[in-house]
């Protein structure tokens, strides 16, 4: 039977048929990330919490908000900066405010699987509410919420007098929780549509009917900037442990990867391997890299001839930049007897076909270049992107699994985390104390899937160690308090000093792979560690190479190429001016004296003596409003930054 649609053309008609339709009791179901309608969703949420007599319930994931400034140089950075790049009124949404400040109204509650990455690290509300899932479990588990709204942000395409849909950045986990929602006998939630103008259309899987909607709405209030994700800078610690990684990658294989400075590490290793493999192998041999044995065995290191094929979870900047590369160009078929041929290495036709796919996710999330480049796509590059189910990506079930395994041959699943144990057990999504970071998300599923299928590897990334005020630490540690992929699970670690290989050895083994890769400053800790607990011989020695795993080794390594204009802290480019990234390194020094008191005192004193400042310093000043300083406060804040500016 066809849906009757409504098309609304303004916020608060859409409001109040929700209400109607809920009839007191909002139980809601809003995409993760970017699919989230936020003018809408806060005139729902302020008639909530102005009207004791109803309740909601939100069940949610990666609620995405502004970086705020946690000090008056931070604000006078970041203030112009946030307005230019998201808008002077971009809406963030009033539930995570709420939650900051710890005034979450009583009959509101907000429940997620997956937080923006520390933003929620002692916000009691939020950790209370934290539902702990796989992400192909949230339909599951939200069938017995009685889930009756399901808001999201939609795409829209006009041809002539008709329109086309598309659920574009979020047909993650919509379409499987409305199919298990009428399985289970339970009524259908109202699904309302909100149409912006600038999201990127994406068709196959994630183009739907009109009436797949109970409301359409279409008001101009709701087509704030898109949230767009902030390029990040990427250090030198970083690229080599991209370089590492990008070895590891097998021409004509399948690549998932996440977001972040590590992934573009990674998608930057790939790119010069593939247009100056010179250069790149030049970069591995600095880093002892050029004869790896893992690399051998189930890597590359030379240019791709036949490409990758994307099958990710989060579409992201990093598979923009590998098509424009000419790396992302394997397409699969959903086609049975033309994947074996390929897959045998068989002569089959396939330039007549229209349906192949370079890539595949579930939901994207970017820069604003990047979701130009999506709107750009058209013809084959248009039609070869699919968004679709969630199920469809992270996992092997639903009975197309000999398929998906054929597709997906050669897979390398690329994901973060924050620390590693000695033993192959991973620490990425929470600390032992219960605080959640993140979330598990898809993490648990690509690694499983990568111990499923034949020839795939599950790779996870991680620094070695991490500074904490002037002390600094080991990520590779003997135990810790919460792990999130168990070590019977173990297979590739990969940290800036090389590849630890743990699938299918013994336990001395992988603390022996786990140390290669350790930073030498804990070498001695860890191995006593393991010693004293039975788990590796006494007379074992850490052989001097290993003794070179030092960050000044690591920088001097690949400093001559870095002198020719490789490994540029923003390998893709940034949104930052001129202006503003010629700050960031003095607003990044005074942030580092900040945390120890007696630093923070002899910097304050040498700032009394700042010097005189030079034309282009009086221009950084003038961004930061302190060109003609105002009283006290904004003198002594002008001299601090014109201090760390001479540093």
């Amino acid at each position: 039977m066809t849906r009757q649609t409504a098309f609304v053309q303004d916020v608060e008609t859409c409001v109040a048929r929700m209400l109607d339709h809920a009839r007191g009791d909002l139980r809601v179901a809003m995409p993760l990330g970017l699919g989230k309608p936020n003018v809408l969703f806060n005139a729902l949420y302020r008639r909530v919490a102005a009207d004791a007599g109803l309740r909601m319930t939100l069940y949610t994931a990666l609620s995405l908000a502004r970086p705020h400034a946690k000090s008056e140089l931070e604000w006078r950075f970041l203030d112009p900066f946030l307005a230019r790049h998201f808008g002077a009124d971009y809406p963030d949404l009033d539930y995570v405010a709420a939650q900051h400040a710890g005034t979450l109204p009583a009959n509101i509650r907000v429940h997620e699987f997956y937080l923006q990455s520390g933003a929620m690290l002692g916000v009691a509300q939020s950790q209370r509410d934290y539902i702990s899932m796989n992400y192909t479990h949230v339909a599951r588990d939200l069938v017995g919420a009685g889930i009756n709204l399901i808001p999201q942000l939609i795409a829209v395409r006009t041809e002539g007098a008709h329109k086309r849909y598309s659920l574009a950045c979020n047909p993650d986990v919509t379409a499987d929780l409305l199919d298990r929602i009428a399985a289970s006998g339970a009524p259908r939630p109202l699904v309302v549509g909100v149409m912006h103008p600038d999201l990127p259309f994406i068709g196959n899987e994630a183009e739907v009917g009109a009436d797949f909607f109970d409301i359409v709405l279409d008001d101009p209030a709701c087509r704030q900037m898109l949230f767009a994700l902030p390029r990040e800078p990427v250090d030198i610690v970083e690229f080599a442990l991209g370089l590492h990684a990008s070895t590891l990658v097998r021409d004509g294989g399948t690549l998932q990867i996440g977001i972040g400075a590590l992934s573009d590490a990674l998608v930057y290793a790939l790119q010069l391997r593939q247009r100056s493999n010179i250069d790149y192998r030049a970069a591995l041999t600095s880093l002892d890299a050029g004869n790896n044995e893992l690399a051998t065995r189930i890597g590359d290191v030379a240019p791709f001839q036949r490409g990758l094929y994307g099958a990710s979870e989060m579409v992201m900047d990093g598979f923009m930049q590998l098509a424009k590369a000419g790396i992302l160009k394997r397409c699969v078929y959903d086609d049975l007897a033309v994947e074996r041929a390929l897959a045998d290495g068989h002569g089959v036709d396939v330039s007549n076909r229209r349906d192949g796919r370079y890539l595949r996710g579930a939901f994207y999330l970017g820069s604003k270049d990047f979701y130009a480049w999506l709107r750009g796509l058209q013809g084959e590059d248009f039609a070869g992107l699919s968004m679709t189910r969630v199920a469809d990506i992270n996992q092997l079930y639903g009975g197309h699994e000999t398929l998906d395994a054929l597709q997906r041959r050669d897979a390398r699943f690329f994901n973060t985390c924050m620390m590693a144990t000695a033993l192959g057990a991973a620490v990425s999504d929470a600390l032992d104390t219960g605080q959640v970071v993140s979330g598990v998300g898809g993490q648990y599923n690509f690694v499983a899937m990568a111990h499923a299928l034949e020839g795939g590897r599950s790779i996870l990334l991680l620094r070695s160690s991490r500074d904490s005020g002037r002390k600094a630490h080991s990520n590779i540690l003997w135990n810790y308090g919460h792990t999130t992929i168990p070590r019977h699970l173990r297979d590739i670690f990969v940290t800036e000093y090389g590849s630890a290989d743990l699938r299918g050895k013994s336990d001395e083994d992988c603390i022996l792979a786990m140390l290669a890769i350790t930073d030498a400053r804990f070498q001695d800790t860890l191995m006593v560690q393991a010693q004293v607990n039975g788990k590796l011989r006494r007379d074992f020695a850490i052989p001097d190479r290993w003794r070179e795993n030092t960050p000044e080794r690591l920088a001097q390594a690949l400093a001559p190429l870095q002198a020719r204009g490789l490994f540029a802290a923003f390998p893709f480019g940034s949104d930052f001016s001129a202006d503003e990234l010629a700050l960031l390194p003095a607003l990044q020094r005074l942030q580092s004296v900040s945390v120890s008191k007696p630093r923070l005192a002899a910097f304050l004193l040498s700032s009394l003596w700042p010097g005189k400042s030079t034309p282009a310093e009086e221009a950084l000043l003038r961004r930061m409003g302190l060109d003609r300083p105002h009283g006290i406060n904004e003198r002594v804040l002008r001299r601090l930054l014109l201090r760390a500016l001479h540093d």
